[in-house]
């Protein structure tokens, strides 16, 4: 919106400026030094921070649930190193599969592996009673990560998640959910809530033990009946519990 000329976002960036200038010369004026100027203006009117979103709500929830089962051995495939990752290594040892490098992380309870789970040999003989891979099923073969462009991809990943879990094991998952299948390449595809029910012939070996999602204005609905209820998304998260019965 344009006000004689100018657009309110360039006015409110003027005010902010001026604001600037004015605590600058009151700083002064109160016998602060000033090595250099650095004018941050977008934090005047900023919130204390970000407590809403995807990955807030799916690396938060699924690290307390960690805690509170206290798991043997806990690994997880793929999932944001600087949220999830972090949160569980702060109380307990996790161990990380992922296609890309990591350089060291300098902290004893991160151990990481290199590995493709879209490559059944890559992970053969490593097996868990707890087993996490948060929003990244839906980058599986797009190609994105240096994976092998494949467009059943999801499945081929999924049913290596199955084959890494214990019988009795947990096994935490989530992804994009909305009203339908989509695929926006190369960055990600948007799931059905019930579509990963039709995944794969494995997934009788699963009694789903929670459902739980982010909605698009970012808030967190838990304990959603997943058969029963209108998941009114486009671009969601669903947040999948599972346990392997057999």
């Amino acid at each position: 919106m344009a006000l004689f000329g100018f657009d309110l976002v360039s006015l409110a960036n003027l005010r902010h400026y001026l604001r600037f200038k004015r605590h600058l010369r009151q700083w002064k004026r109160s016998g602060g030094h000033i090595t250099k100027k650095y004018p941050i203006l977008s934090d005047f009117r900023g919130e204390a921070g970000v407590a809403r979103g995807h990955y807030f709500h799916q690396d938060l929830l699924v690290a307390t649930r960690i805690a509170q089962s206290s798991p043997r051995r806990h690994i997880d495939i793929g999932s944001r190193i600087d949220g999830f990752v972090a949160h569980v290594a702060s109380f307990r040892q996790i161990e990380l599969l992922d296609i890309r490098e990591l350089n060291s992380s300098d902290y004893p309870n991160i151990i990481y592996k290199q590995a493709d789970i879209t490559n059944p040999r890559s992970i053969a003989g490593i097996q868990t009673d707890s087993l996490s891979c948060l929003s990244v099923l839906e980058h599986l073969g797009l190609g994105r990560y240096g994976d092998i462009i494949n467009p059943k991809g999801h499945i081929v990943g999924f049913n290596s998640l199955l084959q890494l879990l214990e019988i009795g094991g947990t096994m935490y998952l989530s992804f994009p959910i909305g009203k339908r299948n989509e695929i926006h390449f190369n960055a990600h595809r948007v799931f059905h809530p019930l579509d990963i029910l039709g995944w794969s012939e494995g997934i009788k070996s699963l009694q789903l033990a929670g459902f739980d999602f982010v909605d698009d204005k970012g808030h967190l609905h838990q304990n959603v009946d997943l058969l029963a209820s209108q998941i009114d998304c486009t671009f969601g998260c669903g947040i999948y519990t599972f346990v392997k019965n057999a």
